[in-house]
């Protein structure tokens, strides 16, 4: 059985969010299909919005996003990798091999991803 994957939000998110929840109202997703509002946004929306706004796919991606965020808050903000891997829910290997690490960190992520808003924000 899968994991689910917990993901803290920073201030900046939360604040997002309720915003967003004034849009969209009381419906299942947060970033709803246009055509079918009970199934949730595809996977190319992001992709389609980049191109819209003249990205092209050498320029930027969605998963580029994740990549860029990865390496500046390691190499930047010297936040821990492991840190960074289970907020994207990535497989984080264990160095000591222990074959059941369920750790989560999620008091760690959530000022994570405070730090990565407040960087964020003074861009």
């Amino acid at each position: 059985m899968k994991q689910p994957h917990l993901v803290p939000l920073c201030r900046q998110a939360i604040e997002v969010l309720k915003d967003l929840h004034t849009v969209t109202g009381s419906g299942q997703y947060l970033f709803p299909n246009p055509r079918c509002r009970l199934k949730p946004m595809s996977d190319n929306a992001i992709l389609a919005a980049l191109r819209g706004m003249g990205y092209t796919t050498d320029e930027m991606t969605g998963h580029g996003f994740r990549a860029m965020a990865r390496t500046i808050m390691d190499e930047v903000l010297g936040i821990r990798p492991d840190f960074i891997e289970h907020q994207l829910a990535h497989a984080v290997h264990d160095p000591l091999g222990r074959a059941y690490n369920r750790t989560s960190h999620l008091l760690e992520r959530r000022k994570m991803m405070q730090q990565w808003a407040d960087y964020l924000d003074n861009l």
